[in-house]
């Protein structure tokens, strides 16, 4: 903080108020491989800016003489490295925030953890940067971690990045070292293509360069790294793009306002304007800009508004409003880059949640077309992504949405990727272009419906999906259950996991993501016969729950029965009709559910049927009663 922001900040707070208002603000982060120095480097900046309180500062000299990694000295990392984990280890973990200001601009920095471990936390805290300080160890020279991030923040859209290369009073202020780090770096940088690396020889821990040039390396004449940091020019052109209003909320306080508000993503508006929704593309004319200050004249890219419209249309949260004349696309298919942040491996098939913009909706994603080698750019074959690793992949989203390339628009271009069961992020990416092959496929209305034809057969349909483990029991029941239901003069079909296995799927494995595409196939087609009026019975382990979540959305809550048959690991390894517990026990069969891979227990399955306490018609008999009580066993 200057000497002039201070005196105005003890003597008129609001001309200090008025001050930083006006000041400009930048967004960066600090990135690099493990130890280089960043959290040092924050410190100091904080420390520099005359930004750490008496107490704090009181507890950094006390800090650094008992966990301190500077023989007694002030250990500026200190400030920064908050978490107990961190300061026993000495490494980020987490992404640190902090703020500082100067006397001409605004700062915030995320110091973003070094090791490949911490990817993840990496991508978050660049997710928002508009430039990358990714510091190098003068000693060690450009490393693996050094081109993973500069890969990183290349594929978040970050277009200055600032080459730091620290601990320079290590290697005796070398001119030679920093150049021939200089040199490395530039050369992985320029296949990159990215658009601006300034270099800058510091030692975080001296101050050299840091806010003031540095006696020690005269050699050097090119700005500090504050002083680039407050002249750097951060082109952001939102407010030139066209306007677009990711809607987060449809406002209805009352019976006479209908507003639709959100932050401008980027551009502006008037009232007057003429603006189309997207993906419905209804277009309208904006009537007024609401605010809790008052109606707006105008607005602009980072304004939270409220729009009303002079049409009714149909708006809902995750909808976009936008200029008529220069619309986003919309569409449901798309290839992008997807960053796997989660310790279990990516299922390609399995159905997750996308949050894009301020919608989230289901979609899957497919097997990737390759992933890369951050490392050297390589593009290398692969079946699926594990942490931190980065692919290129197709993604299916079940319904339309407003999309721009995230090289153009980071808010409508950027997604993560939610589990459905556990909620966590597993993933990040950046769409690149929607499918061409969607253009193509359009839903051909069809006359004749569920309801004829289930009419026609004088029943109500259904898909009753037995699940447990193998030897359970499950063919054996559903074979009854069917044999009844074909008694009563029920229209049937059966669809077992081995007589499935033959033929549509007989391209597929046992690994978890082959196992994940076999239960989408089966639910798709299960879907289409019940659309066919059948009653249709799938016995299957199916033994993760996300899959059979999926298969009941797929489905319909109404006309999905889950029947979990209910069997002890010893008991279907004791009757084992197969012999297939024991090659498994033997290790001839690899991923064998029970075994060596997970079988997940239905939550709340419609019927529960134990089977050391029913004989197989005894299960078959119940399952015919909840049939019947449900209606799908009387005529229709």
């Amino acid at each position: 903080m200057s000497h002039a922001a201070g005196d105005l900040l003890a003597t008129d707070i609001e001309a200090y108020l008025a001050l930083h208002e006006r000041k400009s603000m930048l967004r960066f982060i600090t990135c690099g491989s493990v130890d280089d120095g960043k959290s040092t480097l924050i410190g100091r900046l904080l420390y520099d800016s005359k930004l750490v309180f008496e107490d704090h500062l009181a507890a950094l000299e006390a800090d650094s003489k008992t966990v301190g990694t500077q023989g007694g000295e002030l250990d500026f990392a200190l400030l920064v490295d908050g978490l107990a984990a961190e300061r026993e280890q000495g490494i980020t973990i987490d992404v640190a925030y902090r703020f500082f200001s100067t006397e001409t601009r605004k700062f915030i920095v995320a110091d973003t953890p070094g090791h490949e471990q911490y990817t993840r936390n990496m991508v978050t805290g660049a997710s928002t940067a508009e430039l990358a300080v990714i510091l190098v160890d003068a000693r060690k020279g450009v490393l693996t971690q050094t081109r993973r991030h500069t890969f990183l923040v290349s594929l978040l859209g970050i277009r200055q990045v600032v080459v730091a290369v620290n601990k320079l009073d290590l290697v005796d202020y070398s001119a030679e070292v920093f150049a021939a780090i200089e040199h490395d770096y530039r050369a992985f940088a320029e296949q990159l293509a990215i658009p601006s690396v300034t270099c800058i020889p510091i030692s975080a821990l001296r101050g050299d360069n840091i806010t003031a040039p540095s006696p020690n390396m005269p050699w050097y004449d090119g700005p500090t790294l504050i002083r680039h940091l407050e002249t750097v020019d951060v082109d952001d052109d939102t407010q030139r793009r066209p306007f677009r209003l990711p809607v987060q909320w449809v406002n209805r306080p009352d019976l006479d306002f209908r507003g639709f508000s959100g932050q401008i993503a980027s551009g502006m508006v008037r009232p007057g304007d003429r603006v189309r929704v997207v993906p419905s593309g209804r277009d309208s004319t904006v009537a007024r800009i609401v605010t809790a200050d008052g109606d707006l004249d105008q607005a602009v890219a980072g304004q939270s508004v409220t729009l009303t419209l002079t049409d009714e249309i149909d708006i809902s949260r995750g909808d976009v409003i936008a200029t008529s004349a220069a619309p986003p696309s919309a569409a449901d298919q798309f290839e992008a880059h997807v960053v796997w942040m989660d310790d279990h491996e990516m299922l390609p098939g399995r159905s997750y949640l996308f949050k894009i913009g301020t919608r989230t909706v289901p979609g899957t994603i497919a097997h990737p077309k390759y992933k890369i080698n951050v490392n050297t750019l390589e593009h290398t074959a692969a079946k699926t992504l594990t942490l931190n690793e980065i692919g290129v992949c197709n993604l299916s989203f079940d319904v339309q949405v407003a999309f721009e390339p995230y090289a153009d628009n980071r808010d409508l271009g950027g997604f993560i990727v939610i589990d459905r069961l556990t909620n966590a992020t597993v993933a990040a990416g950046m769409i690149h272009f929607a499918l061409r092959r969607a253009d193509n496929v359009h839903w051909q209305a069809i006359e004749t419906g569920k309801t004829v034809r289930a009419t026609l057969k004088g029943q109500r349909p259904c898909v009753l999906w037995f699940t447990g483990l193998s030897g359970s029991g499950k063919s054996t029941i559903a074979n009854i259950v069917e044999r009844k239901l074909v008694a009563l003069g029920r229209h049937t079909y059966l669809l077992d996991g081995d007589n499935v296995r033959h033929g549509l799927n007989r391209d597929l494995g046992f690994t978890d993501a082959d196992r994940v595409e076999n239960i989408r196939r089966v639910t798709e087609v299960s879907a289409l016969m019940a659309d066919a009026g059948l009653i249709v019975l799938v016995s299957f382990i199916s033994p993760f729950r996300a899959e059979r979540a999926a298969a009941r959305q797929r489905v319909g809550d109404g006309e999905f029965v889950e029947v979990y048959v209910d069997t002890p690991l010893d008991v279907a390894e004791q009757r084992d009709p197969k012999g297939l517990y024991a090659k498994a026990r033997r290790g001839e069969l690899v991923n064998f559910t029970g075994v060596d891979s997970a079988y997940e227990t239905p939550e709340h399955p419609e019927l529960h049927i134990d089977t050391t306490r029913r004989s197989a018609e005894q299960a078959a008999d119940e399952i015919i009663a909840y049939l019947t009580d449900a209606g799908f066993t009387t005529p229709a």
